[in-house]
């Protein structure tokens, strides 16, 4: 038996795990249904074309989904989910602070972009009066070649306080008193779940199979936007993920942009029964291109409520129409409603980093309502940065962010199952690095808490 499992060894696990080592003599071990993080070559070094791992660990393994991602860290609350619902303003900037040196520590660049960069005042003004609202933040950009050696690090200092990990090793079911893992059962006093963005729909099941009390958020569904790098460089000069939220014409929705890649490349994520894109971006390796999601936001009334399943349908779909690989497409094609072809593509002004696609129409993949947002939304955009919206920008879809189920926890982030804590993009708290770590720091101390240790408060 052990005191605390952990399954999820993404940034909320790793987390969880590091905080309650540091402050207990708690037994801790994580359980992580991926491999190593060195081990996940998913991307071509040459070519960044997905090499059809299997299984796939695109969206799992040492790290989780933000393990290969471009490493930009959100210094803020209230990106990538609202900190201030779960702690104070200032508890929760000092837990920012110290998960960013936590990273720092084990390697992170010291550069920062952020709210003092000059002209953010005059982007800020651009964009307000073409009713586009601009966010500054604070971020730390670390570069998807460098995070695999990072989180390599931090894993390594974390078993050096005691914590057992268990990698390839999946959690099938949750239990009272414990978790099964590839079928045996691990007795533990208190579990962390952590199941991260490729366990969500697995958690959402498991958590109706418990009786916990959930709810289904609003869910974002997009596109990744390819444009030639230098479109985007006045912009990133300012803010290396800029944040742009806008209302659309129409329909009065809101979209916006998430997860810029300047000189990046554009990549396919794999979950269980679709396909999806993501974006990446190295410190060391460039490309003449600059992708960014851009996504609409879903809410869903009663009496249908689940947007998770909404979105997966979705990505099914898109899937069928991509005939297994994502679709991408011209703006123009778009705009004149003509499926993208391969020489329409050649003949634009911008060379798709990712290559393994189906150009089609994603008018056929995606809901006309979504699709009437995306293409306001970035003539919009375009407003405040020309060109994002010429005729040869690429879409690639689907993009889906499946983070819609949220469980419901306590203010020690426990869950209605007695001693069952949860953290993380997986159960719903979070939507990225920062925000994950938080939570993850949040359930540690729940359990220490049940156990009587404060010291840390």
């Amino acid at each position: 038996m052990t005191d605390v499992a952990i399954f999820g060894a993404g940034p909320a696990g790793l987390f969880a795990a590091e905080e309650v080592a540091k402050n207990s003599d708690l037994s801790v071990k994580v359980f992580e249904r991926g491999g190593p993080i060195l081990d996940r070559n998913c991307y071509s070094t040459e070519t960044s074309e997905c090499k059809e791992c299997e299984p796939c660990e695109v969206m799992q393994g040492m790290g989780g989904a933000g393990g290969l991602s471009d490493g930009t860290l959100n210094l803020s609350p209230y990106i990538g989910g609202d900190l201030t619902r779960l702690i104070n303003r200032n508890k929760a900037f000092e837990l920012i602070e110290y998960i960013d040196s936590i990273f720092q520590e084990h390697g992170a660049p010291d550069k920062i972009y952020g709210e003092e960069t000059p002209g953010n005042e005059q982007l800020a003004r651009k964009a307000a009066a073409n009713d586009v609202k601009f966010i500054p933040i604070r971020q730390r950009h670390i570069g998807s070649e460098n995070l695999p050696d990072i989180i390599k690090s931090f894993k390594e200092d974390i078993e050096s306080k005691g914590v057992e990990f268990h990698l390839n090793s999946e959690v099938e079911e949750i239990v009272e008193d414990g978790i099964i893992v590839d079928g045996e059962k691990i007795e533990s006093k208190y579990t962390i779940a952590a199941p991260g963005r490729s366990g969500a729909i697995w958690f959402s099941k498991q958590a109706k199979k418990l009786g916990l009390s959930i709810s289904h958020g609003a869910i974002d569904i997009g596109v990744r936007v390819e444009v030639p790098s230098i479109v985007m460089e006045p912009v990133v000069n300012v803010s290396r993920d800029p944040k742009f939220h806008i209302r659309t014409e129409s329909f009065d929705d809101f979209v916006r942009t998430f997860c810029t890649n300047h000189e990046g490349f554009v990549v396919e994520e794999k979950y269980d029964n679709h396909v999806g894109v993501n974006g990446h971006s190295f410190r060391n390796k460039k490309s003449r291109n600059t992708n960014f999601a851009f996504l609409s936001r879903v809410t869903l009334t009663k009496p249908v409520t689940d947007t998770t399943a909404y979105g997966e349908s979705i990505g099914n779909l898109a899937t069928t129409i991509g005939g297994g690989k994502p679709v991408v497409q011209r703006l123009g094609d778009l705009r004149r409603g003509e499926r993208s072809t391969e020489s329409r593509i050649s003949r634009g002004h911008v060379d798709p980093t990712l290559k393994s696609v189906t150009p089609g129409d994603i008018s056929m993949a995606l809901p006309g309502r979504i699709v009437t947002n995306l293409q306001e939304g970035l003539e919009q955009l375009d407003e405040v940065i020309p060109g994002v919206a010429s005729n040869s920008t690429l879409l690639y879809a689907p993009e889906v962010k499946l983070y819609a189920m949220k469980v419901d926890v306590n203010e020690n982030m426990e869950t209605d199952m007695e001693n069952l804590f949860a953290a993380g993009d997986g159960a719903g708290l979070s939507r990225d690095i920062i925000n994950a770590s938080v939570t993850g720091i949040l359930s540690a101390r729940g359990v220490m808490k049940k156990e009587g240790i404060k010291e840390f408060e």
